[in-house]
């Protein structure tokens, strides 16, 4: 797959791409990210890409033209039918089942937008879907495009260390969309307070049973509205609904 990253800011990629255990996927080509600069298709000595909102008020607003034109030249590049997504607050929320589709998927134009925002004409004529990383604004797309691209890396094969490893993680189907439970590690006990007993028994259906609980509780004080959409699914047993009973 293959992602045209549309950004006046394509330095802040670099670190980005070369660190961390999804650089895996984005050296390996699994994950191809090409950065565009709109401000290279712009007119004038000055390359401008920006200027001041019809009706006035505060900021500046994108230029449709350069945009155009490098949408367009990155359409003739890819040569496919690949969705054009705008990061806006206005957008869907990204959600995992969201970047599970996006991580089977040929990848997509990602527009990085600035200041008050992108023409709407251009929006209108270009693009096709619009994600929002939740109720807040950012400087910029800029960060909104690399928490797709890390989170669709880490779904490729071989690029986590254990491939089951995203089989447990928050809202993933394997855990019936639930929040995970708590993690721990060596030392068994840390300025007073001991790893919980189960974990150190051995007894694997005992484990499971308390990791199950202990996600059921999460889930039920911190995102009631998926626990809800559990249930409404027939995914919790009527040993979770005991558990859930309890609290």
């Amino acid at each position: 797959m293959q992602f045209d990253v549309v950004t006046l800011f394509p330095e802040l990629f670099a670190p980005f791409l070369t660190t961390g255990i999804t650089r895996r996927a984005f050296e390996s080509g699994q994950v191809k990210v090409k950065l565009s600069n709109p401000r290279d298709y712009a007119e004038g000595n000055y390359r401008r890409v920006d200027d001041r909102p019809f009706g006035g008020g505060p900021g500046m607003v994108m230029m449709a033209e350069p945009l155009s034109h490098c949408v367009a030249r990155l359409r003739e590049e890819r040569a496919d039918d690949a969705p054009v997504v705008l990061f806006s607050p206005i957008g869907q929320p990204l959600t995992h089942t969201a970047v599970t589709r996006w991580a089977r998927s040929q990848g997509a134009i990602l527009l990085c937008g600035r200041y008050e925002g992108l023409d709407q004409r251009f929006i209108d004529t270009h693009v096709t879907e619009q994600i929002s990383l939740g109720d807040f604004v950012l400087s910029g797309g800029e960060i909104a495009a690399m928490a797709l691209l890390d989170a669709v890396a880490r779904l490729q094969p071989g690029v986590l260390s254990d491939a089951d490893s995203h089989a447990q993680d928050s809202f993933n189907p394997a855990l019936d969309g639930l929040l995970d439970c708590p993690h721990y590690t060596r030392p068994e006990v840390w300025q007073g307070r001991a790893v919980p007993e189960v974990l150190l028994s051995g007894h694997h259906l005992r484990i499971e049973r308390w990791r199950r609980d202990q996600r059921l509780i999460l889930t039920a004080r911190l995102r009631p509205d998926v626990l809800a959409q559990a249930r409404q699914a027939g995914l919790l047993s009527s040993e979770d609904e005991a558990v859930l009973l309890r609290l």
